[in-house]
């Protein structure tokens, strides 16, 4: 058993502004994301440019924080947004979902490909493997925050939280979602793989990962199980995403479409 350390979700202040962890784990993942953007698009035979990797980043950054609070707010956080309309804005207190990120990231990520004159496909799959970083980071900000933990376990690593020793559910996450999520698909993305086969594998991957994890994971207080004693909101979401991720790579194996970020 771990005793939760209990940490201030205020990493410091700067007079009246005070920064959270939680907020600083998005600047990290961003900046992680674009250095590898960088490092990839530099790569002998890329027709990306490094400085292209800015606009990227930038678009889906902006992408990342409204879809992902946006998609907190409509499914987990709307009776928060009618007692407080403001806590829309307050992505620092934590409440950002994965999916409206998703969906955010898609619809900025069309409009760069847009302007370049890219084809989505082509940037989706050069996008793959860079959020991962951040999902890590993101998790481990939920750690910090003292949210979404498992539920009760007897094994060695649980986390003591209010007299009960719980899962860490968001370090499995953090873990699976993040470094196993980024491991695979950095490797799956060094040499040109079939259009729309990297985008297919990080969603089927992300897909299995998330669903996985929501087995030993406290459901969400305004939901609950939704259906068999076990299906929560969060597998509800992730079966599209799944679904999804193993079109994308059937298609893209039958297919074999050559990718455009590479010579």
């Amino acid at each position: 058993m771990i005793a939760y350390p209990d940490i201030d979700p205020v990493a410091f202040s700067l007079g009246p502004v005070k920064v959270h962890w939680y907020g600083l784990m998005y600047v990290l993942g961003f900046v992680a994301g674009w250095w590898l953007g960088r490092r990839r698009a530099a790569a002998p035979g890329s027709t990306w440019k490094p400085v292209d990797v800015d606009d990227l980043i930038f678009f889906a950054a902006v992408g990342v924080i409204f879809g992902g609070r946006l998609g907190w707010i409509l499914v987990y956080g709307f009776d928060s947004l009618l007692a407080d309309p403001l806590a829309i804005i307050r992505v620092w207190q934590g409440g950002m979902s994965f999916h409206g990120a998703l969906a955010g990231v898609m619809i900025a990520i069309a409009l760069f490909a847009r302007r370049r004159g890219r084809r989505i496909a082509d940037v989706f799959d050069f996008m793959a493997p860079l959020p991962a970083v951040g999902l890590f980071a993101g998790r481990i900000g939920n750690f910090i925050n003292g949210e979404l933990w498992g539920k009760p376990t007897d094994l060695p690593w649980g986390v003591q939280v209010r007299g009960e020793v719980l899962h860490p559910s968001q370090l499995y996450e953090a873990a699976l979602e993040g470094l196993v999520l980024f491991a695979i698909l950095w490797w799956f993305t060094a040499k040109p793989r079939p259009r729309l086969a990297p985008a297919g594998l990080f969603l089927a991957l992300y897909g299995v990962f998330r669903i996985a994890v929501e087995f030993i994971r406290v459901p969400d207080a305004d939901f609950g199980y939704l259906a068999f004693g076990w299906l929560t909101m969060g597998q509800l979401l992730s079966l599209p995403v799944l679904i999804a991720g193993l079109a994308m790579l059937g298609w893209a194996y039958t297919r074999r479409q050559p990718s455009g970020n590479y010579l």
